[in-house]
């Protein structure tokens, strides 16, 4: 898999509906065991909620899970897994919480509702897209620095390290594809006297 779809922080948010409050909650995670501590965590939290509802996607296995916690079967765990799914996002985990306002929703109802607090989840905790990126350092001359740098903007490339000694060090993750491109430009410009060094693979965000 070159790249996917995950998140890239925790983070929650929340609605009300008809007086019944719905608060998602959202985390990237690589494990089951990491999904299931998130959500017993958010369960303790919630510990007097009448529900703490889940679904998790993980990358590794294809692993989806989902559970409605005392909802009517398929109302509230499925509707936040496919989100996930539709949004393509994988190793994430996400916990809809609902204190019951006294009104009933209905099945309709509380398969929005759950879709939404899913959805809100994952805005607030940011989907991001990590891509087959390769580690690579560059020395260039301070007076090629800030020239430097507004190149590795123009080839999307995050910058993880600057280290200022007798010239400037950067280490930057870049999509593998824009590798070639970046050198072959840094060539032109800078008459064949810098070039890039390759560090490691890594999956980053691009």
């Amino acid at each position: 898999m070159e790249e996917y779809k995950t998140i890239e922080l925790e983070a929650d948010d929340f609605f009300i509906e008809k007086k019944s409050r719905f608060i998602g909650y959202a985390k990237p995670v690589k494990t089951q065991q990491e999904a299931l501590d998130f959500i017993a965590k958010i369960k303790s939290k919630h510990w007097d909620a009448t529900h703490n509802v889940y679904a998790y996607v993980l990358r590794e296995n294809n692993i989806q899970r989902y559970s409605d916690d005392g909802e009517p079967g398929g109302t509230a765990g499925v509707p936040m897994l496919d989100v996930l799914l539709k949004e393509g996002v994988v190793d994430a985990c996400v916990v809809g919480t609902r204190y019951f306002g006294g009104t009933l929703l209905g099945a309709g109802g509380l398969v929005r509702a759950y879709s939404h607090t899913s959805k809100i989840a994952l805005q607030a905790a940011n989907i991001i897209t990590m891509a087959e990126c390769d580690v690579m350092s560059v020395d260039v001359d301070y007076s090629f620095y800030e020239r430097m740098n507004n190149m590795l903007s123009d080839f999307s490339a995050n910058i993880k390290d600057t280290m200022f000694a007798d010239n400037v060090k950067l280490v930057f993750s870049i999509k593998k594809d824009r590798v070639e491109p970046l050198q072959s430009k840094l060539t032109d410009v800078s008459n064949g006297r810098y070039n890039l060094k390759y560090i490691e693979s890594e999956f980053a965000k691009v």
